[in-house]
């Protein structure tokens, strides 16, 4: 079933290739848009609802929200009633019975977004959801690799990292593969999603330094008490891109990670701003992204 609504926009799990393409055409349209400010939805409310910590993602989306016009009015979970016992049902069905139009929410629990979107008439827009789905990030990942190479159909994409904790490994996987590209993953053992293995192969580091797009992921480390890693300078051994290992890329093939990266880590300092990487380009083109599923979602 598709993640998509005309009311919500989830994840992209069974969304259709001429959806995502409308979305790219959309931020096409935006990033190459002459005014800094449009007015399209001045007088229409939206809530950034983060009951988890985010930087950059709030940032672009509050960038977007105020770039179409709209009110923000921002949400930080460390200083609301949830830390009083409120549920985050309770918050947002609040904020919802208050007048505001659509509702930009980042959750750490998996399962609660699904439910919240059965109940609440607002449109929801996934800003991050648990291990589940990061679907703006994948988003503006597929809008770099199309203004890279021209399309993504018949493009290899390697997925490196942290594949069983990964919200933004399974968006791009769903998403690519419904483009018409070829996603493998590599990671290690303890850190593989079984469960994936049928959509997407994993494989050596090796192989997958012959893709089109590597696509390092954070090691996320305060999950380094639970076992998964021995130690970071170990992970950078095993598994991250170092300088010489990138050297072994085509000639074509480019860097992306969705940051914060964690330097000296999953990607050699020297490589953040290589000129095979795009991280900062990804960055950039969030923004755009964002308000063009912002405007889908209030129009």
């Amino acid at each position: 079933m598709s993640t998509y609504t005309t009311r919500h926009f989830l994840g992209l799990k069974g969304v259709s290739a001429e959806e995502i393409t409308s979305i790219l055409d959309r931020a096409a349209h935006w990033e190459q848009s002459p005014n800094k400010v449009n007015n399209q939805f001045q007088g229409k409310f939206v809530s950034n609802l983060f009951f988890e910590n985010s930087t950059r993602t709030r940032f672009s989306f509050e960038l977007a929200e105020k770039r179409l016009g709209a009110d923000v009015l921002n949400f930080s979970a460390a200083e609301s009633s949830v830390q009083k016992g409120e549920s985050i049902y309770d918050t947002v069905r609040t904020l919802e019975s208050m007048g505001i139009d659509a509702g930009v929410i980042r959750l750490k629990p998996n399962g609660v977004l699904q439910e919240l979107a059965e109940t609440i008439k607002i449109p929801l827009i996934n800003a991050g959801d648990g291990n589940n789905e990061h679907p703006t990030q994948a988003l503006l990942d597929f809008y770099t690799m199309r203004k890279q190479f021209g399309a993504i159909k018949g493009l290899t994409v390697s997925i490196i990292g942290d594949i069983l904790h990964s919200r933004v490994a399974r968006s791009n996987l769903w998403g690519l593969i419904a483009l018409g590209a070829k996603v493998q993953f590599c990671a290690p053992a303890s850190m593989q999603a079984p469960e994936l293995a049928q959509f997407a192969p994993y494989v050596s580091f090796e192989e997958a330094l012959k893709a089109d797009v590597v696509m390092m992921l954070r090691v996320q480390l305060e999950r380094h008490d639970t076992g998964l890693l021995n130690s970071a300078e170990e992970y950078r051994a095993q598994y991250g891109l170092t300088v010489e290992r990138a050297s072994r890329m085509a000639p074509h093939a480019i860097i992306m990670h969705p940051a914060p990266v964690n330097r000296n880590v999953e990607l050699d300092d020297e490589l953040v701003e290589h000129e095979k990487s795009k991280i900062f380009t990804q960055i950039a083109h969030g923004v755009p992204i964002r308000m063009a599923v912002i405007e889908r979602a209030l129009s």
